[in-house]
C-alpha cells in the first residue's frame, strides 16, 4: 500500500449531556466515536460500514472538522487538522470534500446549479466570474449532466441528478479525498448503480481517495479496496474488502454479512441469517470490556474485562479475543 494521505490516530468525538436551567452541569457523555485509528492511501477506496448509530457519519464530520475532536488527531498529509487555524483549515479543505446522504437537503434550494458550483470556485479563487461558466459546464459534463441545465434549481431535478450535482460541487476544487456519506441510500436501485459507477470512474480517472460510508455490504464490496466495520464508535474489523465480506472474522461482521440478500432464490431460501439479540447499547453508557459482548453469541466472562485491541488475523485486523473459537 502506498503512503497514507489521511491518518486517524485514536480519534474520539464525545458530546456532553447537560442538565439544569440556569446552571447547567454535565451529567453524562455520548461517546459517538471512541478511539478510531485507521489510514487512507492515495487512490484507495475505503468502505465504512455498520448499523445506524454506530458513529459513521460523526466520524466523517470529525475528519472534515465539522465537529471538533475530543481526543486523538486527524492528519492530512501529515498535518494535524485539529491544530489548524480557520485560514489554514480553509485551504486544507480544498483537498478534503464531502458528499452528503440527502442531496436535496445538502443543496441550497434558492441557488441555481450554476451558483452552487461556482461558489467554491469563486470563494477559493480558482477562477474569476468571467471563467466560472466554463468551469461549471466542465464540472457538469464530468458527472454526466448537460450544461444547459445550469440555471435550474434543485427541485427541478430527480434524486439521482441532484446527487450528481452534489458530487460535482465536491469535485469543484479538485480535492484529493472525498468522503461520501451513504451517497446512494436515498436513491432507486437503478440510479444507485449509475452513481456507484460514476464514483468508481472518478476515482480511477482523477486519482481520488474515497471514504465510502454505507449500510449495504454488497455495494461496499463492489466499490471498495478495503472495508472497516464499525460498532458503537470503534473499528472491530478492517481489511481487504473481498476477504472481510467473504470470510468475516468478527462475530458482528458475520451478522452483517449474513443479512446480505442473495440473488438466487434457491440459495436465499436455505440461507442461515444470524439475528443478533437486542439493540445496540447506548453510547451514553456503553458496556464494559468489549462493547459487543451483550449481543455476542460467543462471549465469555473475559470479554467483559477489557475492550480487545485490533490484532492481525487471517490477513486483516480484528478486535476480538475469541478469534478461531467460532
Amino acid at each position: 500500500m502506498s503512503e497514507p494521505i489521511l491518518e486517524l490516530r485514536d480519534v474520539r468525538t464525545h458530546f456532553p449531556i447537560r442538565q439544569g436551567f440556569l446552571f447547567k452541569r454535565q451529567v453524562g457523555t455520548v461517546k459517538a466515536v471512541d478511539g478510531v485509528t485507521l489510514s487512507l492511501a492515495r487512490g484507495e477506496v475505503l468502505g465504512l460500514v455498520g448499523e445506524s448509530g454506530c458513529g459513521k457519519s460523526t466520524l466523517a464530520r470529525t475528519i472534515l472538522q465539522l465537529l471538533p475532536t475530543t481526543g486523538g488527531s486527524v492528519l492530512l498529509s501529515g498535518r494535524n487538522l485539529g491544530e489548524c487555524g480557520a485560514g489554514e483549515l480553509k485551504q486544507l479543505r480544498r483537498d478534503l470534500q464531502m458528499v452528503f446522504q440527502d442531496p436535496y437537503a445538502s443543496l441550497n434550494p434558492r441557488m441555481t446549479v450554476f451558483a452552487t458550483l461556482a461558489e467554491p470556485l469563486l470563494t477559493h479563487g480558482v477562477c474569476d466570474r468571467g471563467e466560472a461558466t466554463r468551469h461549471v459546464a466542465e464540472l457538469m459534463e464530468r458527472v454526466g449532466l448537460a450544461p444547459r441545465f445550469m440555471q435550474k434549481y434543485p427541485h427541478e431535478f430527480s434524486g439521482g441528478q441532484r446527487q450528481r450535482i452534489a458530487i460535482a460541487r465536491a469535485l469543484a476544487l479538485r480535492p484529493r479525498i472525498i468522503i461520501a456519506d451513504e451517497p446512494v441510500s436515498a436513491l432507486d436501485v437503478s440510479i444507485q448503480a449509475q452513481i456507484l459507477n460514476l464514483l468508481a470512474k472518478l476515482v480511477r480517472d482523477m486519482g481520488l481517495s474515497l471514504v465510502f460510508i454505507a449500510h449495504d455490504l454488497s455495494v461496499v464490496k463492489h466499490i471498495s479496496d478495503r472495508v472497516a466495520v464499525m460498532y458503537l464508535g470503534r473499528i472491530v474489523e478492517i481489511g481487504d474488502a473481498r476477504s472481510v465480506i467473504d470470510t468475516p472474522q468478527h462475530p458482528y461482521t458475520r451478522a452483517l454479512v449474513s443479512a446480505i440478500p442473495r440473488p438466487d432464490p434457491e440459495v436465499e431460501r436455505t440461507r442461515q441469517r444470524i439475528v443478533l439479540p437486542g439493540d445496540p447499547p447506548s453510547p451514553i453508557n456503553p458496556p464494559s470490556g468489549c462493547t459487543f459482548h451483550p449481543r455476542c453469541p460467543y462471549a465469555v466472562d473475559s470479554c467483559k474485562a477489557a475492550f480487545p485491541e485490533l490484532r492481525a488475523a487471517a490477513g486483516r485486523e480484528v478486535a476480538c479475543s475469541r478469534i478461531g473459537a467460532f
